[in-house]
């Protein structure tokens, strides 16, 4: 009796084990720390870490190293004032212009097209309507203005200030000027700022040589003629 007593009780006991029974939680955790770790704040102040060598925040007014602070504001009159007053600081050569079109092809030729007449491949498929040429009438387009579009980002168009840097931002916006130039038969930023380049050089070159050429061919016809 007494051991059918025991037998009930050791299978009730057992029955109510598994009624509990949570296939996901286990009753019984011999290492808790594998099911539940600790959520360590980011910038938080733990004892844990050994000399304090947990994140911290940067000091009040620092900027990232290689990051040149902008002056002008994400508005319509940052956008105006940047077009007056923000000029290029780099040099126009060949080789910022030729740098400003590898980097327009990457990230602006998609919409705003090769050419700048807004028939890039995104355009020609109708994912985005109403792209304006460079050579529209009544665009004030300057290098200025567009830098800060680049920083920014205007209407349908985002920001690429963390795609690329100060000079690559600085580099599209003369390719930029050059293709708007190209649009309304205007001298291009080398022919402006006087410039010579690999090409005009050759012409050049090619020039003098001629020139030198038939100086010599008519001195020979004058010793000709003379003798």
């Amino acid at each position: 009796m007494k051991k059918s007593l025991n037998i009930t009780i050791a299978l009730v006991a057992a029955f109510s084990l598994v009624s509990c029974f949570n296939n996901n939680k286990p009753n019984y955790q011999f290492m808790p720390n594998m099911y539940e770790p600790v959520g360590y704040e980011t910038y938080g102040e733990y004892d844990v870490f050994e000399n304090e060598q947990e994140a911290k925040l940067p000091a009040e007014g620092s900027i990232p190293r290689g990051w040149q602070p902008y002056e002008y504001d994400d508005t319509t009159e940052g956008l105006n004032l940047a077009k007056a007053e923000s000029k290029n600081p780099l040099e126009i050569t060949e080789d910022n212009i030729s740098e400003g079109e590898a980097l327009y092809t990457i990230y602006c030729a998609v919409c705003h097209g090769d050419k700048g007449d807004g028939q890039g491949i995104l355009a020609q498929r109708e994912k985005f309507l109403g792209i304006p040429s460079y050579a529209d009438p009544g665009r004030d387009i300057t290098m200025g203005g567009i830098y800060h579009v680049e920083m920014y980002g205007l209407n349908a168009m985002g920001s690429y200030a963390s795609q690329t840097n100060e000079k690559e931002r600085w580099q599209i916006a003369m390719h930029v000027m050059n293709l708007k130039a190209a649009l309304n038969g205007e001298p291009s930023l080398l022919e402006t700022a006087g410039v010579k380049t690999a090409d005009s050089s050759n012409v050049e070159a090619s020039t003098i040589e001629g020139d030198e050429m038939n100086t010599e061919a008519a001195s020979q016809t004058s010793e000709n003629e003379t003798n």
